[in-house]
């Protein structure tokens, strides 16, 4: 089979290439700018296209599909000559969809979290010697790649994203799924580039569950009340809530749950990993995989990459890095870190970064959501909000984050500034975003 991917630098789409190459496929791609990770990792099974940008030849009467990611535009000249041509063009959800339609599939949702819960069944799996496909949205420990598709697994595990699927299919991703169990860890209002109001962006959760078949199971955060009343909403599905289970965390710092008897310690720490943890269980026990093993499988999980990641650890600094960039995920890992390390400083950086962070209409969702922090500092780089045009005053930025907190534009004076703080008591640094900081590398000495 011939594809072709258009925009395939993507964190997903370069994953997809080197998938469907590794399942025997003949593949080419295109983009107009392939950053690391990806660069590399294409160039390492000879997919990394030999020029950046766009060219018509690439786009023959023999290919057999298109797959066209999200970063292209309507009016791509290979889009173009490709529906010119009358080939069968495919956002990448729906060629997953195609892929796996005779497969169990399991759908991960939520407006955060749902990459680490997709990370933690996966893992699970894995550990346990289970035969199954997957699409995720971060490198997880003991996979090559973000996504794999076979012929012979009965299973895949997709996380559910609710952004939309192409330039011409304006539909969230996940509605394509159709999932035999799903799951769905929160709903706070995000993307409001395409969802301008909170009911707009609730409804394409409504709208998700609408999409499932009758039995379909469906496991739902119990404290979320939109996600309640979606699940009694829909009768048809087999609807079961899950909280937070009980824990402890003992003179280490090392976080325990206890079931039937049994501890079980933890690598991961903080109410919202737990809760999605326990989401994860009962997924899982949906594909016949008993608590023991599960628990006992999650002892050596130490997160996907960048979600809650530790970067350093002495007896001065501990450093982590995090994906967090919605007001309620800022509340909740602040929160995590805060009560892992009690009596210790917490110094918190989050950087703007996406299209709804940095729309001085939604800042006001941020109001306190650092108030957990002993220090906090907030980033925005100027080169980000000439790519979106956005345009964003520090004076603004302060005055909805608190007067407590120091706005930074400049990348190389705030890692001065952090630099200088994280050296001056022992500290715990939280690096809160969806970005780079502006390019900015990180290496931490001993003090």
């Amino acid at each position: 089979m011939k594809i072709h991917l258009i925009a395939c630098g993507g964190a997903v789409m370069h994953n997809m290439t080197i998938a469907l190459h590794l399942k025997g496929y003949e593949i080419t791609g295109s983009d107009d700018a392939i950053y690391e990770p990806a660069k590399s990792r294409l160039e390492k099974y000879g997919l990394l296209p030999p020029t950046m940008g766009w060219d018509t030849s690439r786009i023959t009467s023999n290919l057999d599909a298109v797959i066209l990611g999200m970063h292209a535009k309507k009016d791509n000249p290979e889009l173009l000559r490709a529906q010119e041509l009358g080939l069968k063009i495919y956002s990448f959800p729906e060629f997953i969809y195609e892929n796996c339609k005779d497969k169990t599939r399991v759908v991960i949702g939520g407006s955060h979290g749902k990459t680490t819960t997709t990370a933690m069944i996966m893992y699970v799996l894995h550990a346990l010697n289970k035969s199954f496909d997957y699409m995720v949205g971060s490198q997880v420990a003991g996979f090559e790649t973000m996504v794999q598709l076979t012929k012979e697994a009965p299973i895949i595990i997709l996380e559910g994203d609710e952004y939309l699927s192409s330039p011409l299919d304006m539909r969230p991703k996940f509605h394509w799924y159709k999932p035999d169990i799903a799951m769905i860890t929160g709903i706070a209002w995000d993307h409001i580039n395409v969802f301008p109001t909170f009911e707009n962006y609730v409804s394409q959760f409504d709208l998700f569950v609408a999409t499932m078949q009758p039995n379909t199971r469906l496991f739902y955060f119990e404290d979320d009340e939109h996600l309640s009343a979606i699940a009694a909403s829909h009768p048809q599905v087999i609807s079961k809530a899950y909280n937070t289970p009980a824990y402890t965390i003992d003179e280490e710092g090392i976080t325990h749950i206890t079931h039937e008897g049994n501890s079980y310690a933890l690598q991961i720490f903080g109410a919202h990993n737990l809760q999605n943890m326990e989401g994860a269980r009962m997924v899982c026990e949906c594909l016949n995989i008993p608590a023991h093993d599960f628990y006992t499988a999650m002892q050596t999980f130490s997160g996907a990459a960048r979600r809650l990641e530790l970067m350093h650890q002495s007896d001065s600094l501990i450093a982590y890095r995090d994906f967090a960039h919605s007001p309620s995920k800022l509340k909740s890992t602040l929160k995590a870190v805060k009560q892992q390390f009690k009596g210790k400083r917490l110094l918190a950086v989050f950087e703007l970064h996406t299209f709804s962070s940095l729309d001085a209409n939604f800042l006001p969702q941020y109001a306190g959501s650092m108030n957990d922090a002993d220090d906090a500092i907030v980033f925005f780089d100027e080169e980000t909000l000439r790519q979106k045009n956005k345009v964003l005053d520090a004076a603004v930025v302060k005055q909805h984050f608190g007067a407590n907190v120091q706005v930074f534009s400049n990348s190389a004076l705030l890692q001065e500034e952090i630099y200088r703080r994280i050296y001056t008591e022992p500290t715990v640094l939280l690096l809160m975003s969806s970005g780079t900081f502006g390019g900015l590398k990180w290496e931490f000495k001993e003090v």
